[in-house]
């Protein structure tokens, strides 16, 4: 009987050991993996801010895009052209994520439609966005013959609007402990869902204000670009997306300035929004 006890202990250590093996091997491997994204994040922030920073000037806040081969010049028009489109997709994307959000929320269980609505979503959500700038290209520029702000922001819309419908849904249970004590099904989705979801409902919001400031493909096909100041949505539009793209790729050091003030301008206005949402806005209710 003590052999095999013994040979039972045997057994057991080499199994831990084995699997403290494993754990530290494992480690190893997650922090040199998160050490490497550290490091080439740094990297691409480091060369963002020498460049951009170096880049900014009165100027770029105050002059629109310059002509071929002059000097001078800065982002005003596509900055305005970006607020614009941007403005006008929050318009667009919160009332009809968060009545789609609320219908998920209270007939999600027992519906088709809202399996089907769910269904969409979630693909919408995992579409790359330039398969939605073809779409909105398809059905408002090559039938009306234009590419304009309002076909950008429509596009803008698709990729925001899945993100605040997902934010809006809330648990059941705070519905159910509603209807058990009589409240009627309006305002139990005015009162209790929509109350819920509203702190879910800003950050999420936020966060796709964020995701759409960098998108280029949808705009190349909607909005595609304008060098002078335009405040104009039926026609094409300047926004920094489209700028930062082409003024990259350009032969003129002074576009590709440009190119990286505008770089830095939207990373900047990226990483406010994560902070407020994620700082300002989190549930702060005791777990």
């Amino acid at each position: 009987m003590s052999t095999d006890t013994a040979s039972s202990a045997s057994f057991n250590l080499k199994r831990y050991k084995a699997r403290q093996r494993a754990n530290a091997i494992g480690l190893t491997l997650s922090m040199g993996a998160m050490v490497l994204g550290l490091f080439v994040l740094l990297w691409i922030l480091s060369v963002l801010f020498r460049n951009g920073f170096a880049a900014l000037d009165w100027s770029m806040f105050t002059e629109s895009t310059p002509a071929p081969g002059s000097e001078g010049g800065g982002l005003a028009n596509a900055i305005v052209g970006s607020l614009m489109m941007v403005a006008v997709t929050v318009l667009v994307s919160t009332p009809v994520g968060i009545l789609a959000g609320i219908y998920l929320a209270e007939y999600g269980d027992r519906s088709k439609t809202a399996e089907l609505t769910r269904f969409v979503t979630d693909i919408m959500l995992s579409a790359p966005s330039i398969v939605l700038g073809l779409f909105v290209y398809a059905i408002a520029v090559a039938t009306v013959g234009k590419f304009s702000g309002w076909a950008g922001s429509l596009a803008l819309s698709l990729i925001a609007i899945p993100v605040v419908v997902r934010t809006t849904e809330v648990p059941g249970s705070l519905r159910e402990a509603a209807f058990a004590l009589g409240a009627p099904r309006w305002k139990v989705a005015l009162m209790v869902t929509l109350r819920a979801a509203r702190s879910g409902v800003l950050t999420g919001l936020l966060l796709a204000v964020a995701r759409i400031s960098g998108e280029t493909a949808p705009l190349l096909f909607t909005a595609l670009n304008n060098q002078f100041f335009s405040l104009d949505m039926g026609a094409p539009m300047a926004n920094l997306p489209v700028v930062i793209f082409q003024f990259a790729m350009s032969p003129y050091d002074n576009w590709i300035r440009l190119a990286w003030g505008g770089a830095l301008l939207i990373t900047l206005s990226v990483l406010l929004l994560n902070i407020v949402a994620r700082v300002f806005l989190r549930d702060k209710s005791p777990k």
